[in-house]
């Protein structure tokens, strides 16, 4: 999945290169490029589909420029998760109506590739033989509200997949800490694997104002009709995630054991925890001066220019082209949805 658009990551991801296509991680690739070369050591390259919007056609292939042009599923608009992947649902069972899917988004890094594919590998071979909904689980390491929470109905332990008992998206900061302070939850690393035929017959189940509008896809998928398909069914598109609209609700859903080192960059405190290694302020790129700082991330990848930073603590920096930020890090949500307003419109 590589459509979304990244916005809080603003400034560093901006509507015309979200944070996917963007090369700030460790390696120097790109999140996108890191996520393909991940799979592909799991999943033939034939069978890797990249979801993503129209607009970024030239960014997506500049990233996997090996990509078979009839894998790249490019929908017209963001519809959140469960519109792309029901748009990737269909186009497997288009392909194969016994195929079995991994589902990943493009932003996150895995730093033990081995331990992953033994992980994915063993999740394919369950979802290949039960009609179940697998997501993999990640043992929480701060009460972080931007992630879902899974809690199973006994304790994992050997990698073995076990029924969710409940499944939340995205709690309040005190609701996070209590699951955190319990033991019995892990994060919802997002990652997802089931039959194209489980997934799409739990979606029209559960939220059938999303399959309605692929009433007909069978005409129209893998043919010369398919751009006029999306364009004609994604403006009355539902917006709306997998997790609110199926994996809170089926009882179909199981979680297995994510023992590889995850970081879900999807925030600014998630990429300080990323860079800091134990530091008490991190710098990303570019020059900098930085005394007597703690809790506080300086990003500004221009390496002509020299960023002095003194006596912050828990703060965002962010010097990024025509935008300047600066931020407490536990104020950085609420401070940046005011983007929301018209004069700021040519800074997205």
């Amino acid at each position: 999945m590589a459509g979304g658009l990244g916005t809080r990551f603003w400034p560093i991801s901006r509507s015309s290169k979200p944070k996917q296509f963007l090369n700030f991680a460790k390696s120097g690739k790109s999140f996108l490029r890191l996520a393909y070369e991940r799979v592909a050591g799991i999943i033939p390259a034939g069978n890797i589909l990249v979801v993503s919007q129209e607009r970024y056609r030239d960014l997506v292939l500049a990233d996997i420029p090996e990509l078979p042009s009839n894998n790249l599923l490019l929908e017209p608009y963001n519809r959140n998760t469960a519109s792309c992947i029901a748009y990737a649902s269909y186009t497997i069972l288009r392909r194969d109506p016994e195929g079995v899917a991994l589902i990943t988004p493009s932003d996150q890094v895995v730093e033990d590739h081995d331990k992953y594919r033994n992980t994915v590998s063993t999740g394919l071979e369950y979802a290949a033989s039960n009609d179940v909904l697998l997501t993999l689980g990640v043992v929480p390491r701060r009460p972080d509200p931007n992630f879902g929470y899974i809690q199973t109905e006994i304790p994992m332990a050997d990698g073995t997949p076990v029924r969710v008992k409940t499944f939340t998206e995205k709690p309040s900061v005190e609701l996070a800490r209590v699951f955190l302070d319990s033991g019995e939850f892990l994060w919802n690393a997002g990652i997802f694997i089931w039959k194209a035929a489980v997934i799409t017959e739990e979606m029209e189940k559960y939220v059938p104002e999303v399959t309605r509008q692929w009433d007909g896809w069978q005409d129209y998928i893998g043919t010369a009709g398919e751009r006029s398909f999306l364009e004609r069914i994604y403006p009355d598109m539902p917006r709306t995630s997998i997790d609110y609209a199926v994996m809170e609700k089926s009882d179909r859903v199981m979680a297995i054991p994510a023992g590889f080192d995850w970081n879900d960059l999807g925030n600014w405190d998630s990429l300080y925890e990323y860079f800091s290694d134990g530091d008490n302020s991190v710098k990303v790129n570019g020059k900098s001066l930085m005394e007597e700082n703690s809790g506080t991330l300086v990003f500004s990848p221009s390496p002509d220019k020299l960023v002095a930073v003194k006596g912050l603590k828990d703060f965002i920096v962010a010097d990024i082209d025509n935008v300047l930020m600066i931020c407490p890090r536990d104020d950085i949500k609420d401070f940046v949805s005011e983007l929301s307003l018209p004069e700021y419109e040519k800074f997205k």
